[in-house]
């Protein structure tokens, strides 16, 4: 539930991007975007394919840096800080949710979940203690020492939602992260991502799925590099 009183978990002020071209100009992908999220809020992002939605997520989540424009996430600006802490920022303040799931093969599932910690310098037994109790979230505590092999599509990106959120990360950015799933399993993870802004957390969805956009606190569209909440010309 989004609390008015509290500061906002993510601020892009001003926020510009473009991609140099090997004929010599630049294809632009974000056009002075300003956006704010509130804790507890779930905001989607709809638009055409190549609109710049991935990258808006990249450079909220510290990935990319934009060409102009600033960053904060929960009131730190994100410009100020050096790499070694925007990757400290990354692994303990941010969960990211992809399309493909990008688990590790050969790490069983509760391995796939505790990395993000395991990177951070937790202890194994905290690590593995803290990825169990988000399997258990997502009902796969069963499936801690299969491989994500041995799992279902809709199941493995259930894994990636509870790698994305172990930890409590104040921010989660999910690209597309039902666009291979069956509709069942779409509104599994959807679900699970609106639970966890629910307690408390933040989130922006890339989708394409007018269906699960209705979760949503706000639905948004980017088009032309331009953010905004009532360009009801852009498809789904």
């Amino acid at each position: 539930m989004i609390d008015p009183t509290l500061a906002p978990a993510l601020t892009l002020s001003g926020v510009s991007h473009r991609y140099p071209l090997a004929n010599g100009t630049d294809r632009i992908v974000l056009t002075d975007v300003d956006l704010t999220v509130a804790p507890g809020e779930l905001v989607t992002i709809m638009g055409p394919s190549g609109s710049g939605k991935s990258t808006l997520l990249g450079i909220a989540g510290a990935l990319e840096t934009p060409i102009s424009g600033s960053v904060s996430l929960g009131g730190v600006d994100l410009s100020s800080r050096s790499g070694e802490q925007l990757a400290s920022i990354r692994r303990r303040d941010v969960g990211f949710v992809f399309q493909r799931y990008n688990l590790v093969p050969l790490l069983t599932i509760v391995e796939n979940v505790a990395l993000p910690l395991e990177l951070d310098g937790v202890g194994h037994a905290e690590r593995t203690a803290a990825a169990l109790e988000a399997l258990a979230t997502i009902n796969l505590r069963d499936a801690a020492d299969a491989f994500p092999d041995n799992l279902s599509g809709g199941e493995q990106q259930r894994v990636a939602i509870a790698r994305a959120v172990v930890g409590s990360p104040r921010l989660i950015l999910a690209d597309e992260p039902t666009g291979a799933l069956d509709t069942v399993s779409g509104e599994w993870v959807i679900r699970l991502i609106r639970e966890r802004t629910d307690a408390g957390a933040s989130a922006i969805v890339v989708t394409h799925d007018a269906r699960l956009a209705a979760w949503a606190d706000r639905v948004l569209y980017l088009a032309d590099g331009v953010l905004s909440a009532d360009n009801l010309a852009v498809a789904p």
